[in-house]
């Protein structure tokens, strides 16, 4: 333990590769962070490299290589196709990770980083946002057993993105929510969508059936006229909603009581059942800059030598629960013409 608290007396140094719209997010997070020092970033795209650099005063490096050998953590915010290369060498380099989801392109490289990474023994977190989402935190105390999930999360057409499918882009969040809320295996998927614009489904439904018998209905959309990320969690004796774009939370929930003593509440009368009143609860939102949080999990993570909040096998399990939902709907998706 004395040897562990030595190591990282020294502030953990990061190097950011891709600085696109969430990268650059990510570097200034990083660089208003005390627990951790900048080293430079990389990123393919020299223009936006050189901008990026002037704006911000931090070095641009020439290759990723460079970058992961001066660096103790790499936090990859680059494009989906490239995370798998660059995770590699990152992890061949015993270099801690942070990864924004989805882990890698196809399941069997998320599979082969997890397998690397157990032997390299490094630290690595999925960049699942929604974990960290106030709203989804503060539900965390009521929801107990779903036995069905509701969920939409649909968002206005944008070009960005549009590399890979909507269960990928934007459905995965909600993925990572359920697999991580219901302790269950997953039983039996069905799912459909539609080609729009792209390739690749821009809109998609998947019931998701578990082995406890809990059932999951997710839509993903980027083609739609307003933008919604909405999840309701339906239980025993409660209703929980959470509105991952509003940041708020509802809990209806019902208890037993004796008699209807309350002219002003709501009961109901359930014959030899007894009588059970209904009650409202809108939980305390604690604001927080979840992307921010998520960052400093997993710096905490490295410094006391536990497990990151979302681990590299959450990441994989919701990469390949996606990959069975987008082969179910492959024979039904039209593509765009």
């Amino acid at each position: 333990m004395a040897y562990f608290c030595v190591k990282y007396l020294r502030m953990l140094k990061v190097g950011v590769v891709g600085v696109g719209h969430l990268g650059k997010i990510h570097l200034k997070i990083l660089l208003g962070m005390n627990q951790v020092k900048v080293v430079g970033f990389y990123d393919i795209d020299k223009n936006r490299a050189a901008e990026i650099a002037s704006e911000f005063g931090v070095t641009d490096f020439p290759t990723v290589d460079s970058l992961i050998d001066s660096v103790d953590i790499i936090d990859i915010v680059a494009p989906t196709i490239s995370h798998f290369d660059i995770a590699l060498k990152t992890i061949r380099s015993s270099k801690h990770l942070f990864i924004e989801k989805p882990l890698a392109a196809t399941v069997d490289e998320a599979k082969e980083l997890v397998k690397l990474a157990h032997e390299a023994k490094v630290k690595i977190q999925v960049g699942h946002v929604e974990r960290f989402n106030p709203a989804y935190i503060a539900a965390g105390e009521y929801i107990d057993n779903p036995m069905f999930i509701e969920n939409h999360r649909l968002a206005l057409f944008n070009p960005r993105g549009t590399d890979v499918s909507v269960v990928m882009d934007l459905m995965i969040h909600d993925l990572d929510i359920v697999l991580h809320t219901v302790k269950s295996s997953v039983k039996r998927i069905s799912a459909s969508g539609v080609a729009v614009v792209s390739d690749t489904p821009d809109i998609a439904n998947a019931r998701i059936e578990f082995d406890n018998g809990c059932v999951a209905n997710l839509t993903a959309s980027r083609m739609s006229m307003k933008n919604m990320r909405k999840i309701r969690f339906f239980q025993k004796d409660a209703y929980v909603a959470v509105d991952f774009l509003n940041k708020k939370t509802e809990v209806i929930k019902m208890k037993q009581v004796e008699a209807e003593t309350d002219p002003l509440a709501m009961y109901i009368n359930l014959k030899e059942k007894g009588i059970k009143q209904i009650y409202y609860l809108n939980p305390e939102i604690k604001e927080n800059n979840a992307i921010e949080q998520e960052l400093t999990g997993l710096v905490s993570a490295i410094e006391h030598d536990t497990k990151p909040a979302v681990t590299i096998e959450d990441g994989y399990e919701a990469l390949a629960v996606a990959q069975e939902i987008l082969e179910k709907i492959k024979m039904n998706c039209i593509p765009a013409k």
